[in-house]
């Protein structure tokens, strides 16, 4: 049966300690382990180590290694359970190691899915122009349950999740104003609905919204035209009208307002 020759501490590691024993054939060493692990069994010389024991104190060092990898992981921002859980899989810390881990993890107030889906809601709706549809997914892939994350949801009030897509609508008008009304409400949608927002959402923001402009619907006019004026400049007469009208229409201006812009070219 081995026993305890000599412990020192590590060079690069303070706070673990390599094992010397002997077992007859003179001291070699043995194995290192954590010094919470050497405090908690007594690690000392002159002390001998069974099979049972040292496959005890092997294991509990594996787990406070894996503790240790998982406080550094939590250092850089809150994770939840299941991000942890990647992290030591990826590791290769094999899976009762990872669970009694967890179960420290939570004893000691480091993991706490329900805060952590209430941070990650508040962040994203103050830092982010996503809507509740993406936020509840993305918290879905975390792998927090539907209940917290109804529950999280609820710090995204109603009116604030229309003030944050009407927002958004401002902008998305701002930089296409050479769009139809048509198109650029189209394209309002599609963002919207991209970035998470509720039909309902939506509709209210587009509703507090100017879409309508009337004068810069005539300069988008005029400024698709004459792209496309560029574009069918070898046709003439009735097939260029025809083609006009026909890829004017396509972008979403009315029979109305595409027939006057071609009546005032034609004067």
């Amino acid at each position: 049966m081995p026993m305890i020759t000599k412990i020192t501490t590590q060079k690069k590691n303070k706070e673990r300690y390599n094992i010397f024993t002997d077992e007859g054939k003179g001291e070699q060493y043995a194995f290192s382990v954590d010094e919470a692990v050497l405090i908690k069994y007594g690690l000392k010389k002159g002390m001998e180590l069974d099979d049972f024991f040292l496959t005890e104190i092997h294991y509990e060092d594996d787990i406070r290694k894996a503790y240790n990898l998982a406080l550094h992981y939590l250092t850089r921002r809150i994770r939840s359970e299941a991000e942890v859980r990647t992290y030591l899989f990826e590791k290769e810390i094999d899976a009762p190691i990872i669970q009694e881990v967890i179960f420290k993890l939570y004893e000691y107030q480091f993991l706490n899915d329900e805060q952590y889906a209430i941070a990650y809601v508040r962040t994203q709706m103050n830092t982010t122009d996503k809507g509740i549809v993406l936020i509840r997914r993305e918290l879905k892939e975390r792998g927090i349950s539907d209940v917290l994350i109804d529950q999280a949801l609820a710090e995204y009030p109603y009116d604030a999740q229309v003030e944050t897509a009407r927002k958004l609508c401002e902008k998305i008008v701002g930089n296409n104003r050479k769009d139809s009304d048509k198109a650029l409400k189209q394209k309002v949608e599609q963002r919207l609905v991209r970035k998470g927002f509720s039909f309902d959402i939506i509709s209210q923001a587009i509703e507090e919204t100017k879409l309508e402009r009337n004068d810069d619907q005539v300069k988008a006019l005029a400024y698709q035209a004459e792209k496309l004026q560029r574009k069918y400049a070898n046709d003439t007469g009735y097939e260029y009208k025809q083609k006009m009208k026909s890829a004017l229409y396509r972008k979403g201006f009315t029979l109305d307002q595409i027939e006057k812009y071609l009546s005032q070219i034609d004067e």
